[in-house]
């Protein structure tokens, strides 16, 4: 069953998504915190942990798109994982006013966003 929908319709459900995600993001983020106060992690298990939370949010991302649209769903997942980053790197510009701390790992944060996202979406 191919559900048509507006464009309006699916634009606001794509915002919401990407709204969801970026709330999980930041919940997830003070409680690394919070545990990085408490615990005192090292940087490298902080890194570890900033790249899982994006895993978990673009594929959460990817899950939601895929079941809602029902067809082609590893191309929402892809395109929701693609403006999950596009959001994060515009972002990041802003407030480190530069390319020099985006561009260290760029095409991994990519890769991990688009397939994480792309991943969601083939399994919903």
């Amino acid at each position: 069953m191919l559900k048509k929908l507006n464009f309006s319709s699916r634009l606001t459900f794509i915002l919401k998504c990407l709204l969801i995600s970026y709330l999980l993001t930041t919940g997830l983020l003070l409680l690394l915190a919070l545990m990085l106060y408490r615990f005192g992690l090292s940087e490298k298990v902080v890194s570890i942990c900033i790249i899982g939370i994006y895993i978990i949010v673009t594929f959460l991302a990817g899950l939601l798109a895929g079941k809602r649209e029902g067809s082609r769903k590893f191309l929402w997942g892809l395109l929701m994982g693609g403006l999950y980053f596009l959001i994060l790197i515009v972002v990041s510009l802003i407030v480190n006013q530069g390319m020099q701390e985006v561009s260290r790992n760029f095409f991994t944060v990519l890769i991990l966003c688009c397939g994480s996202g792309m991943l969601g979406g083939m399994i919903s």
